[in-house]
Formats: C-alpha cells, structure tokens, sequence
C-alpha cells in the first residue's frame, strides 16, 4: 500500500484517527445524565459528528471503532467510567454499534457537499456540517440505537422511538455547536481538507 497524504495508512491519517479517539475519550469525562429507560444523555455523539465531518467517511468510522475497541477491552471511556463487553448489550448497546454507522455518514454527506461547493467556508459549509450531522449523528444512529433499545429492552420500536424524542432538541443543539466549530477549524486551518478521506 502507499502511504500517501490522503492514504488510510500514512502517518497522517492514523495521527487523526487516535486524537478524535482520544476526543471522544475526553467528552466521556463530562458527567452523563441517566433516564430512566436506560440510555443516557451524554456528549459522545457531538464527538462522532465531529469525526465524521472533519476526518471523512473511512477515518471518522474507524476513529469511533478505535475508541469502541478501548471501551470493549475494558477502558472506563464512557460517561460515568463505564466500560467493557457488558455495555454493548446494555440498553445503549445499538447507539455504540450506530456512532460508527453515524460518523461514516456525516463524512461521507460532508465530503459530497464540500465537493459540490468547491471549498467553500461560509454559510454554506455551516449549513452542509448541519445537515450532515443531523443524518449521521441523528438519524443513522437513532436507528440503531432506537432496534438496540427494542430488542434489549423488550419494548416494541414505536415504543423505543418515542423514547428518543427526549434525546432530540439536545441533539440538535449538538449539530449546530459541531456546524459552527467545522467552520473554525476551516477558517484557522485552510489547508484541512474535507473532500476527501
């Protein structure tokens, strides 16, 4: 394999793929808040959507399947110092399984966008940051955390889903701070690329 600048393998890549690892290790450090249907409102998902939106596709999926491999080893990375195999089939398991899913999906919206856009760094790119992060880091990883809850919790999915609404405005929220901080990255590092993996 070549070990390119844009390659999965250079040095480059594996530096960005264990620092938003980390990233994510240190928004596990941040108190969660427990609801009483067994998930947790935390600000892990704000690090997938960041993955995915500024590492791309492959990198920002292969950042949270690092950090997921620390937590199932054992590692206490999730809020509260969970960590280990119990937490996959806890009821939360599917939002773990969906955060990868999730981050390829921003990245991969994200990259699709900056290309039609042809770099752009204003409203435009804040806008397309957005949109990403609400698909990956809210639809394609509601889905899975929403069979996961279902299936854990013996609840049916409509009854799963409508749990989640709770978890909605917050997430939101999430997508906008992630939105805004695509665009201080671009502003103050014009050489990072988004249109690629």
């Amino acid at each position: 394999m070549t070990t390119t600048s844009g390659s999965l393998t250079s040095s480059r890549s594996l530096s960005y793929i264990a620092l938003f690892a980390a990233l994510m290790a240190v928004f596990g450090l941040i108190p969660k808040i427990d609801l009483p249907f067994g998930v947790p409102i935390t600000l892990q998902s704000l690090g997938v959507m960041l993955a995915g939106c500024l590492l791309g596709p492959r990198r920002g999926f292969l950042a949270i399947a690092l950090f997921l491999l620390a937590v199932a080893l054992g590692l206490p990375l999730l809020p509260g110092g969970r960590g280990g195999l119990s937490v996959f089939v806890a009821p939360a398991g599917g939002f773990l399984f969906g955060w990868m899913f999730g981050a390829f999906a921003c990245g991969l919206l994200m990259r699709l966008a900056v290309r039609r856009m042809g770099g752009a760094t204003g409203v435009g790119l804040v806008v397309a940051a957005f949109v990403s992060s609400v698909v990956g880091g809210i639809l394609v990883v509601y889905g899975f955390g929403i069979v996961g809850l279902s299936l854990i919790a013996h609840m049916s999915l409509s009854q799963a889903a409508l749990a989640m609404l709770v978890f909605i405005p917050g997430d939101l929220i999430k997508c906008g701070i992630c939105a805004m901080l695509v665009q201080t990255v671009m502003r103050g590092m014009p050489g990072w690329r988004l249109d690629r993996d």
